[in-house]
């Protein structure tokens, strides 16, 4: 690639294993958070802050060339049961968030006629889960966004794709097997279960940060170059 990859929730899970991939490769990264040994710490659903954000990191690296957007929250509970009491949250912290860094990044590329984005949604909005109602209609609306910069971008040369992992062995999924035994919980996600129409994974694994991470790089890369507005499902079969 010619110019840096900016990668969003770079502090850990899928963001930290996509640093740590794309620097074995050779490609410049930057890299932001809202903690952690990041570059830029940014809160990316203050919109002036994302915009400050970029115009310093194309300041300071030279212009973006990718942009893998992989910050994001989860919450899970029953829509019925209080559950939607935390769909405002979500829906800043997934596709507001995710609105801003799109438009300040692809308004940059469109200039330029040349760029790839991937952004990481969830299988949770592409089939309905039980106790992630919420969760899954925000990461719904992350998907509907990005397609929608995409088209409006692709006349331009840029490329905009989706990625919606399964269950990955992240901080997030740990979090929510807590107050659980570890090996309980993983056979559990691995079976499913059918009384909760909660589907288990045919590949019988967990995916590790770097599946997905492997993903990300294709979608940014010259290989595929002739894709856009795709969505990805990397999930062992999960959403069958």
């Amino acid at each position: 690639m010619p110019g840096p990859v900016l990668i969003t929730g770079a502090g850990g899970g899928i963001g930290s294993a996509l640093v740590e991939l794309l620097r074995r490769r050779g490609i410049p990264v930057v890299t932001t958070d809202l903690g952690g040994a990041v570059d830029h710490r940014c809160d990316l659903t203050d919109r002036s802050a994302v915009e400050a954000m970029v115009d310093r990191v194309e300041e300071e690296a030279g212009p973006l060339a990718g942009l893998a957007h992989v910050a994001g929250g989860l919450a899970a509970g029953s829509l019925l049961d209080g559950g939607l009491d935390e769909l405002p949250r979500l829906l800043a912290v997934n596709p507001l968030a995710t609105g801003h860094v799109l438009v300040a990044v692809g308004r940059r590329m469109r200039e330029r006629g040349d760029g790839a984005i991937v952004v990481v949604a969830s299988n949770a909005a592409r089939v309905p889960r039980t106790r992630l109602g919420a969760y899954g209609a925000s990461k719904a609306a992350v998907t509907s966004l990005t397609r929608s910069v995409g088209l409006e971008l692709a006349e331009y040369g840029v490329r905009c794709n989706v990625v919606h992992p399964g269950s990955t062995d992240t901080p997030m999924l740990r979090e929510s097997w807590a107050g659980g035994e570890e090996r309980a919980a993983r056979s559990a996600t691995l079976a499913g279960d059918l009384t909760q129409h909660r589907l288990g994974i045919p590949l019988r694994r967990i995916a590790e940060p770097s599946d997905i991470a492997e993903s990300l790089a294709f979608l940014l890369s010259p290989a595929a170059r002739h894709i856009t507005l795709a969505e990805l499902v990397v999930d062992g079969g999960a959403t069958l």
